[in-house]
């Protein structure tokens, strides 16, 4: 176990996490609501330092990170343990896991054996993905900064629920963050989340993109029944423009039925179009649909001359046609890092 970071001690031995927003106030012996975070003796220690449950090396474009180094390939690492657990999780094997102290079913990686790993398999850098990566900080952030040192870079695939003291601790060591939003609503994040305020994830990631010069971009799984409806979808593209700005990514990605949400229908493409072009109707330069390969959703255009920059099948970039960043055609710079 490795002593967490973020914590206050409260009374009669109970301390408080502050890692992720929740804030679980933890009686001694007992975790927190993601089972990764344990009291012992009064102090807070994670149960997940080093323990990897899945390990790949796969495309940015699997994150999705569609402006962030096209075609490149990660390191990508998860543990165990979610402060979610939504209903329809397509992870849900290690992401709702209890956690056992010895998080059996995981291996263990060092920060400095990851970081190798990455350098000897051609690697960009390394992403933290699968299940949420602000559970296991302590590892995350001793490893970005290894990364860093080594040349590599980084990014978090995160549910944005990270404590704003946490992601400054990490900022000047992640350079990319990738952020589900679930909806725009409480009703809709009690659904997913059993959370009942979503501001606090919106601060964090307008934070991660001003103070951290981090590269945000957003996706929503529109989930039939859930936050399919004009209004939300409306919502969330309208804060991107009014908070992250209009060159920002809205990866709309298609729900496929898995879980407790097993019953419902793979979301309809008609209706991941139609967000499309609310995104677009908002002022949105890029805005892709997910999880339906082949369509022309999945590729990156000029938005000033609508020339093909990226052509996508599914998680590749099959194409890529920018020159120096810019459309080889009208000359102007599109925003990201190619």
């Amino acid at each position: 176990m490795k002593e967490a970071l973020f914590y206050t001690k409260e009374k009669d031995g109970a301390v408080r996490c502050a890692i992720c927003q929740r804030r679980c106030m933890i009686s001694e012996g007992k975790r927190g609501y993601c089972w990764t975070r344990f009291n012992k003796d009064g102090r807070l220690y994670s149960l997940t330092y080093g323990r990897v449950a899945t390990l790949a090396i796969s495309p940015i474009e699997k994150k999705p990170l569609y402006h962030f180094y096209p075609a490149s390939r990660w390191l990508s690492l998860g543990s165990l343990g979610c402060n979610f657990r939504c209903p329809g999780c397509q992870n849900w094997e290690i992401a709702h896991r209890k956690i056992d102290e010895k998080a059996t079913g995981t291996e263990f990686l060092s920060p400095e054996e990851a970081v190798r790993m990455a350098k000897n398999s051609g690697c960009k850098g390394i992403s933290w993905t699968y299940n949420e990566p602000t559970l296991w900080f302590e590892y995350t952030l001793e490893s970005a900064k290894l990364a860093h040192q080594e040349g590599l870079l980084t990014n978090y695939v995160t549910n944005g629920s990270i404590t704003p003291e946490a992601l400054d601790r990490i900022g000047p060591y992640l350079d990319a963050f990738r952020v589900d939003i679930k909806g725009f609503s409480e009703e809709t994040y009690r659904k997913f989340a059993n959370l009942d305020d979503f501001e606090g994830i919106l601060k964090v990631t307008r934070r991660a993109k001003e103070n951290w010069g981090m590269w945000v971009e957003i996706v929503t799984n529109v989930t039939p029944t859930f936050n399919d409806s004009e209004t939300e979808l409306r919502g969330i593209a309208d804060w991107i423009v009014r908070d992250l700005g209009l060159e920002t990514p809205w990866h709309i990605t298609r729900f496929f039925p898995h879980l407790d949400l097993a019953s419902l229908e793979p979301t309809p493409v008609r209706t991941l179009e139609k967000a499309r072009q609310i995104g677009l109707g908002a002022g949105l330069k890029f805005v892709y649909l997910g999880n339906v390969a082949g369509h022309p959703g999945e590729n990156t255009y000029c938005p000033k001359c609508e020339t093909l920059l990226i052509k996508r099948s599914g998680l590749s970039a099959t194409q890529i046609l920018l020159e120096n960043g810019k459309c080889p055609k009208c000359k102007n710079l599109i925003p990201g890092h190619f």
